[in-house]
C-alpha cells in the first residue's frame, strides 16, 4: 500500500457545473483521510521526536550553527552575484562563473549538512517506518468504525465538508495499535526495507538558499 504519491498535474482549467445534492447524497460513506498527518500526530511520533531531539542535541545544535555559518558565507556572494547580473551588460562569462563558484559551495555546505544531520534523520527515518507498518490497520479499523466505502485523500477531493475527515480517527486507531517505538535502528537497518512508503520528516536544519543562474 502505497502512502507517498507526487501528482504532478497539468490540465488546462475547467468549467464545473455544481448541481447542488442533500446532504445525506454528499456525505453517506465517503470520507477523506490525510495518512502523513495521522502519523505525525500520533503519540508515538510526538513522542519519538522528543526523545531524538534530546538524543541528537549536540548533532542537531552543531548542525544548526553551521548552517548559520554558511548562510552568512554564501549571502555576499549571492548578493555580488545578483548586483553582476542587474549591471548594465553584465558579462555572462563573469556571471557564469560565480553561479558555478556558489552552487558548489553550496552543494558541499549540503553534503556537510546531511552528514552532521545523518544520526537524527535516521532515527526519524526508523520510526516512521514502524509507526507506517500500522498505517493499513488503522486506516481499515477507521474506516470500519466510521461505515466509510470510499476514502480519498483531502487534496483528491474537489470539495468536502471538514465532518468527513477522518484523520483524526485514524490517529487513533495508530495510538491504539503502535502506542511507541523505538528511536534507534539496527546496525543492519535501511529506510524502506519494510516496503513502506514512509511520509518524509522534516530535517532538523533547512538548506542554504538556492543557488542563483545566469541569465
Amino acid at each position: 500500500m502505497k502512502f507517498i504519491k507526487t501528482l504532478l498535474l497539468a490540465a488546462a482549467p475547467v468549467a464545473i457545473a455544481t448541481v447542488p445534492l442533500p446532504a445525506a447524497a454528499q456525505t453517506a460513506g465517503v470520507a477523506v483521510a490525510n495518512p502523513e498527518g495521522a502519523v505525525a500526530q500520533s503519540n508515538a511520533w510526538r513522542t519519538a521526536q522528543s526523545q531524538i531531539q534530546t538524543t541528537y542535541k549536540a548533532q542537531i545544535d552543531q548542525a544548526q550553527a553551521r548552517q548559520t555559518a554558511l548562510q552568512n558565507e554564501l549571502s555576499p556572494l549571492v548578493q555580488a552575484f545578483q548586483t553582476a547580473r542587474a549591471a548594465p551588460n553584465a558579462n555572462e562569462a563573469s556571471l557564469r562563473t560565480q553561479a558555478t563558484t556558489i552552487q558548489q559551495r553550496e552543494q558541499a555546505a549540503n553534503a556537510e549538512l546531511e552528514r552532521l544531520t545523518a544520526p537524527a534523520t535516521r532515527a526519524r527515518q526508523y520510526v516512521i517506518e514502524q509507526i507506517s507498518a500500522q498505517l493499513p490497520a488503522a486506516v481499515n479499523a477507521a474506516v470500519a468504525r466510521k461505515n466509510v466505502t470510499l476514502l480519498l485523500r483531502p487534496d483528491a477531493a474537489l470539495f468536502t465538508q471538514p465532518s468527513n475527515d477522518i484523520t483524526a480517527d485514524v490517529t487513533t486507531e495508530l495510538n491504539r495499535l503502535v502506542p511507541n517505538v523505538s528511536i534507534t535502528p539496527p546496525a543492519n537497518w535501511q529506510p524502506g526495507q519494510q516496503g513502506q512508503d514512509a511520509p518524509q520528516a522534516a530535517a532538523p536544519a533547512p538548506a542554504p538558499a538556492a543557488a542563483p543562474r545566469g541569465r
